[in-house]
């Protein structure tokens, strides 16, 4: 029965978790399917110890640490921004977005128009700075856990989050990519009617 209640415990945790985890993996400059390997292999790690995930200070803050670790284990090249020779089809964005119908896989943010250049843009900052982002925002950690995450103080999330932003701010690329994509079409608001004028004898 104790086993069983770990076993689904940890689903839970899972299942409330893994999207995020993928996403936060692909912005840090993994392609899907390696961001999926690594996703699986840091919660292989962490189920392996589940008892101390379980009962430590901050669960969160534990599994992402491993995940990092992962990641950086992995040696995975850089993103540079351009984009891969052959991009996933509609088919399959759709597929990942809806997680095979898994409510516990779903990623919307997947079919988000700018996910792809943010993503571009955040492979132009530095690793210090991109990892801040992405667990600060994506992942939507607290300051506190980004530090822990990362084990630096939470100050120096706090000045690289800012200092972050700022680069994206003048990232001409994504403000041309966020520019374009709102340049849709409105209905224009018709003209008010002129008052009409009196005619002049």
């Amino acid at each position: 029965m104790a086993v069983e209640r770990e076993q689904l415990q940890f689903e839970a945790f899972v299942a409330g978790r893994y999207a995020a985890m993928v996403r936060a993996c692909v912005l840090l400059g993994l392609r899907h399917a390696d961001a999926e390997d690594a996703v699986q292999e840091a919660l292989a790690r962490c189920f392996a110890v589940w008892p101390r995930v379980r009962s430590a200070d901050d669960p969160d803050a534990y599994a992402y640490r491993v995940l990092v670790n992962v990641v950086r284990r992995a040696g995975r090249r850089r993103w540079t921004g351009e984009l891969p020779q052959a991009e996933p089809s509609q088919a399959t964005t759709a597929a990942r977005a809806d997680g095979g119908g898994d409510p516990a896989y779903r990623d919307p943010a997947l079919t988000v128009p700018q996910a792809q250049p943010v993503r571009a843009a955040l492979g132009r900052l530095s690793r210090a700075h991109r990892q801040v982002l992405v667990l600060r925002y994506f992942a939507d950690l607290t300051e506190a856990q980004t530090a822990r995450v990362l084990g630096i103080a939470p100050g120096t999330v706090k000045s690289r989050s800012a200092r972050a932003m700022a680069l994206l701010a003048r990232d001409r690329d994504l403000a041309d990519a966020m520019t374009d994509d709102a340049a849709v079409p409105r209905p224009r608001r018709a003209a008010p009617d002129a008052p009409d004028r009196e005619e002049r004898p």
